[in-house]
């Protein structure tokens, strides 16, 4: 490897390790074998470095939720259906204990933005490229195919189920909604908005 992806890896590790707010750029340094100049070289700065490494970070998780790639063995369920829905949804279920340091990491970018404004930019940014992933697994589009009104809605819909799942497996797992009852209640949210 290069610098370039040598910095990337270490930033990587020292999140997981210390968290955003207390990586340091001689952190980085040292768990990466590289020099200070070269963070300014590859990426800019030390937080640009670090919103790299944690977005690629959010990516292998990500990569992780879908049926299709996971443990899980692949969606057998129709795209659309309250079936996929369940199906996807144990599948991010089941990759929280692997990447649980992960979604640690998330809430503490989320608690501490208003001290990193130039980071809270960045990571803005990384919200809509989140959005657009989700939605394939779902509903069976390719995310290239997906246009902006799906991704502005449905890929909201599925991020904030997401966030707040997030938080209760993260604080109390024994007693976190799983993907049955998420289903449940969806569905019977729709049947009392037909009957309405």
């Amino acid at each position: 490897m290069g610098h370039r992806e040598d910095l990337l890896e270490g930033a990587k590790r020292c999140l997981l390790e210390k968290g955003f707010l207390r990586t340091t750029a001689r952190d980085i340094v040292k768990e990466s074998g590289t020099n200070l100049a070269s963070i300014g070289y590859h990426y800019g700065s030390k937080d640009a470095l670090l919103v790299q490494a944690y977005v690629s970070l959010i990516e292998g998780v990500g990569d992780s939720f879908d049926p299709g790639w996971g443990a899980g063995g692949g969606a057998t369920a129709p795209p659309g259906s309250l079936e996929r829905f369940q199906e996807v949804w144990a599948s991010i279920i089941r990759s929280v204990p692997a990447s649980r340091g992960i979604w640690l990491l998330s809430f503490e970018l989320i608690l501490q933005g208003d001290r990193l404004p130039e980071v809270r930019k960045l990571l803005a940014a990384a919200q809509e490229e989140g959005r657009s992933g989700i939605v394939p697994m779902f509903n069976g589009v390719p995310e290239e195919e997906l246009d902006k009104e799906t991704v502005d809605t449905e890929g909201r819909f599925y991020q904030t189920l997401l966030n707040g799942l997030m938080v209760q497996w993260l604080f109390d797992p024994a007693t976190a909604t799983d993907a049955a009852q998420l289903t449940e209640g969806l569905r019977r949210v729709i049947e009392g908005t037909a009957n309405g």
